[in-house]
This record gives C-alpha cells, structure tokens and sequence, in this order.
C-alpha cells in the first residue's frame, strides 16, 4: 500500500520526501529534477509504542511503516505525454492514495513552473491532466461495456448506465472520488483505476511565517478540501529539513517550541497517509520485541495473523486479545488475564485499531 506524492514542479514535493524517508532524493531548483520515482519506507509515529515500551522492556521496538513515493512533477499536457506526463501517470495509478503539495508561499529564488504562485490554479492544473486521462480510461470502458447490454442482462446495463454516468460526471470537470455510488455501482467504478478515485490529502507547503501565523492561501485550500471531503496537513518543508539536520531530541524540541509547534509536521503528515490508507495498528508485546504491525482496517483476526507469518493464517486456532487501555492500566499481560480482561476471540473477529495480540495456531 503506497502514497504518492505529487504536484507541479518546484513545489517542495522532493524536499518533503526525503524528510519523511530520510532517503535523501535530489532535489535542485528546476523542473523535473525527479525522473525516476523515489520509494521511501516511512515509519508511522505512534506514542503507544513508547508507553509499551516503557511497561515491557524488550530488546527492541518496530513501528509500523507506510510506503511513501515521490513521483515527477507534472506540468500541462501530461495526459497527451508532455514533459513526463506518461511516467508521471502511470507511477500514479500503481499508488493506493496521493498525497497532493500545494506551494503556498512566495520565494524569488524558487522558480514557481507557471510564473507565479497560486496553488488553487495548480492544484486544477493537476486536477485537469488526471481527469483528461481518466476520460481517456473510461471511454474505452464504455465502448467495451457498450457491446454487452444486447444481452439485456442487468448486470450488463448497469455496468454500461453507471460509465456512462462517470464520463459525463468527469466532462464536467469533476472527480471520479466525488462520484456517488452504492454497493452495486462500487465495484464497476473500482475495476477500471481511475487516477481521480483514488483518496487524497492536501499539503500546503508554508514558509516560516506561514507556519506561525496562517495566510490566506492556506485558507482557501482548506475551503477548498472541506468542499471535496478531504483533508489538509499545512507545515514547512525546508523547515522540516532543517529540524532533520538536528543531531538531538532536546535540539529539535527546542526548535519546535520557537515555531510554537508540539511536534514536527511530518508527523501528522504520515498517520494521516496511514489512515488515507485505509491502515490500522496492533501490537504484539514480549520482552524479545514489542511491534506494531499493520493491517487493513476491518480485518479479521486470522487475516491480521497472516501478516506475522502465512502459517499463522492456515493453521490459526484462536486469538488472545488485550485491549491498549486495559494493558496500560493493569501494566502487563498477567495483570490483564488476573483482572478477567483479556479476550478470547475466534476466526470472525474484526482487529480493532491498538489490540494487543498473541495467536495460537497449528499447522
């Protein structure tokens, strides 16, 4: 499961990446200085991981992870194959969810593609070159499922009506994501990819003064995404640079406190991509190694045993399950089971976000 990081050239996207990644991508002050996509395995901050850690002493500690990619930066015409428009696209559609920066500050000494700064209209730049490909997509869609509703079959028309429905919508300059749909509509739309159904959150990238005080740019991209039912994350990327560069945690503290922040934006930038993700944590806890593992939210116990191990899924018999707070409040396991509180839970038991988890299997 993958985020990709996407915008105009020049608008911070390869400076964040590697704040979130520390895999140290290019960035320099002209187009297309990313080429090849970057993958980074970002680690999720999660301070339930520390509280165990502090309860369990174990050898050591693993966080849960989230795949972030830096795709190149797009310009006008992608979808006709300009600049890097084809590779731009296709490392798009192998993403799960896109993570869209914003500039929203002024820089002379940054060249902004367009001329001028003004993330609304890049933010639709982008936006037009994903719906003209995604037009593209589901003409062909139609044309293929146009063959078919001879057979009068139902399932036929509907697949046609529901993709004739999404071309129009999409004409109108809309996205795919925005698109009503019920459980029978869902699947059809599902099957084709479109680039503009995939989930988004915006990145509105400030300078200093932007960070302390706000603009008006920031205001209208959240205007802006409460309208679309998305979700904004504002911090500074090259701040966020310079707070990596610090050798230690009192350092960085420091730091933070002068911008008046609790924590670095980066943060909140990768739980929000895990829950873009349709992602959620849980744990297991021994004093060889508390971890937290990461699963799809609405997963089943065997299913949530699998990503341990392929045996713990075939062979599984049954989970114990601790819930986060009781483990906290009672400060181990034996205290849990001492207090009646730990579950005993089979094969159809939906993994809540913070179980802690040990599961009996035979194989």
């Amino acid at each position: 499961m993958k985020c990709g990081i996407v915008g105009l050239p020049n608008v911070g996207k390869s400076t964040l990446f590697n704040c979130l990644s520390n895999a140290k991508a290019q960035s320099a002050n002209y187009p297309f200085c990313t080429i090849e996509p970057n993958l980074g395995t970002v680690s999720v901050p999660d301070p339930r991981l520390f509280e165990l850690e502090k309860l369990v002493k174990p050898e050591r500690v693993l966080p849960a992870v989230v795949e972030i990619v830096d795709i190149a930066g797009l310009v006008k015409g992608a979808s006709k194959g300009e600049g890097l428009g084809n590779q731009f696209l296709a490392n798009i559609r192998e993403c799960e969810a896109i993570i869209h920066v914003l500039r929203c500050f002024e820089n002379g000494n940054i060249v902004h593609v367009e001329g001028t700064v003004d993330p609304l209209r890049d933010k639709e730049i982008i936006d037009i070159e994903l719906q003209l490909k995604d037009i593209e997509t589901i003409s062909k869609a139609v044309e293929k499922a146009k063959k078919f509703i001879k057979s009068g079959k139902k399932e036929d028309v509907l697949t046609y009506e529901t993709l004739l429905s999404l071309q129009s919508f999409l004409e109108e300059g809309r996205n795919a994501r925005e698109f009503e749909t019920n459980d029978l509509t869902r699947s059809i739309i599902e099957d084709i990819q479109l680039l503009t159904k995939k989930p988004i959150l915006y990145v509105c990238n400030v300078d200093e003064e932007g960070i302390k005080n706000g603009n008006p740019w920031i205001e209208k991209i959240q205007e802006m995404a409460s309208q679309e039912g998305a979700e904004v994350v504002v911090l500074a990327a090259q701040i966020e640079a310079d707070i990596n560069e610090l050798e230690t945690f009192e350092e960085r503290e420091m730091f933070l406190d002068e911008l008046g922040l609790s924590e670095p934006g980066v943060n909140r930038l990768i739980r929000k991509a895990y829950a873009l993700l349709k992602l959620q944590t849980y744990f297991t806890a021994g004093v060889k190694e508390v971890r937290a593992w990461t699963i799809g939210q609405g997963w089943t116990a065997p299913q949530a045993a699998g990503v341990i191990h392929t045996d713990f899924e075939k062979g599984f018999i049954r989970a114990e399950v601790i819930k986060y707070d009781d483990y906290i409040h009672f400060g181990s396991e034996a205290k849990v089971k001492e207090a009646g509180k730990m579950g005993v839970e089979g094969k159809e038991y939906i993994v809540k976000d913070g179980d802690i988890m040990h599961f009996r299997f035979n194989v």
